[in-house]
């Protein structure tokens, strides 16, 4: 399925905020105030250390969380009153994404496929297109559960991919991935980037921003330190790693009442 409507806000998040109550019973808010705009034929990234809330955030987007405050769409979609609708248009990957490991490729994207209510001729090809793409058909009658990291990886790619979504998430997908898995998924992630989707992509890790990203929101302790696209969060810094660890100082800073040396 892809996207061809005329909508300039793909993505829209909107004021926000996700709370949960703790093991001790204070309150642990992983997002407070959060909006963003992710738009169409662009890579976004959302940019954050470990425990940002950027994995939060793209679990409200993807309908897997509500929100406690604030409203999420995704091409048009409420997350919260329109679930089944954002899902048929989006595709979600993270490094934990599972796989079936009792089958084989071929037979889990045919299932997804079929879950999906993909036309069978049509699903057919669209699999092929796939592990072209990919690199899957040396193993893809083997099962998953024999295959290397790299080739399961490739395999979650394709499962994320095969309804032909208009607007792809990944979540920190190379995290735990050796370098060159992880340069695979990367290729991966910059092939599609040429075709009319949104693709977000959250990730603590700066050389794939500065590599993949148009535009970026960095993200700290759930908020927003700064938005805007590449050159604009670089800013006068030599680079996107500069100008990140300026913003997170300041905001520690900020926080703890110190002055910025």
């Amino acid at each position: 399925m892809r996207f061809h409507g005329k909508l300039t806000r793909v993505i829209e998040v909107e004021d926000v905020s996700k709370v949960y109550p703790g093991a001790r019973g204070e309150t642990v808010r992983a997002l407070e105030g959060l909006s963003f705009v992710a738009r169409p034929g662009r890579v976004f990234g959302l940019l954050g250390p470990n425990g940002a809330g950027k994995t939060t955030a793209l679990r409200i987007v993807s309908t897997v969380l509500r929100p406690t405050r604030g409203r999420a769409r995704v091409c048009g979609f409420d997350t919260v009153k329109e679930p089944r609708e954002v899902r048929r248009r989006l595709g979600f990957l993270s490094a934990s994404t599972g796989i079936y490991e009792r089958l084989t490729p071929r037979e889990m994207i045919d299932y997804l496929g079929r879950l999906h209510e993909i036309e069978p001729g049509r699903l057919v090809r669209r699999r092929d297109e796939l592990f072209a793409l990919l690199d899957v058909g040396p193993f893809a009658d083997r099962l998953c559960g024999t295959l290397s990291t790299g080739q399961k990886q490739k395999v979650t790619i394709a499962r994320a991919l095969v309804h032909d979504p208009p607007v792809l998430v990944f979540d920190e997908p190379t995290t735990g991935l050796d370098v060159l898995v992880a340069r695979a998924v990367l290729d991966a992630i910059a092939s599609l980037r040429s075709e009319s989707r949104t693709i977000v992509l959250s990730t603590h890790i700066l050389s794939e921003v500065e590599r993949l990203c148009d535009d970026v929101t960095v993200v700290h302790k759930g908020a927003v330190l700064k938005q805007g696209t590449k050159d604009e969060v670089r800013g006068a810094s030599a680079s996107i790693e500069d100008a990140f660890f300026d913003l997170v100082r300041a905001a520690d800073a900020r926080r703890e009442g110190a002055p910025l040396a």
